[in-house]
């Protein structure tokens, strides 16, 4: 740990290629897996076709769209208080926010049953684009675990 000053940590990320936008990046290198980033960069771009063939609209912001009806506003982190555990509810930070919602999506995905990733994956933004499936579920349960823990909302630090 430095004594002075905190040293910067975040590494900053090259957008890219096909749509020169880095939250394609960091969704691809969330997607990849044992460094094989032409893989998942072919996955998801794959993915984005589909989706613009099933909603017929532009790709991109179907994919923006789910991407933000994942996103949560509310977390509960443990807070340990004379002895006892609470969970309080706590606002998420930004960049929380986003890597939960791309962790969340990513997960929900790999856990479908269709045949290939690019269709799993793009079934599972479609459904996050209609406010539906298990990403959003799983957005759903953190905010009624904090909506249940509100009475401990004074414990925040």
């Amino acid at each position: 740990m430095p004594r002075k000053k905190r040293g910067s940590l975040k590494r900053e990320v090259v957008p890219d290629p096909k749509y020169r936008d880095k939250h394609v990046t960091k969704f691809i290198n969330c997607l990849m897996w044992d460094g094989k980033k032409a893989v998942s960069e072919r996955i998801f771009y794959e993915t984005l076709e589909i989706l613009g063939a099933k909603t017929k609209e532009e790709p991109l912001q179907v994919f923006y769209k789910a991407f933000e009806n994942v996103k949560p506003a509310l977390e509960v982190r443990s807070r340990r208080i004379g002895g006892a555990t609470y969970q309080v509810p706590t606002e998420v930070r930004a960049e929380r926010r986003d890597m939960l919602a791309r962790r969340w999506i990513i997960s929900a995905a790999r856990s479908r049953s269709e045949h290939t990733m690019s269709e799993r994956l793009a079934a599972e933004l479609l459904d996050a684009f209609n406010s539906r499936g298990t990403s959003i579920k799983k957005r759903e349960d953190t905010h009624k675990m904090a909506e249940a823990n509100k009475a401990f909302a004074h414990y925040r630090w």
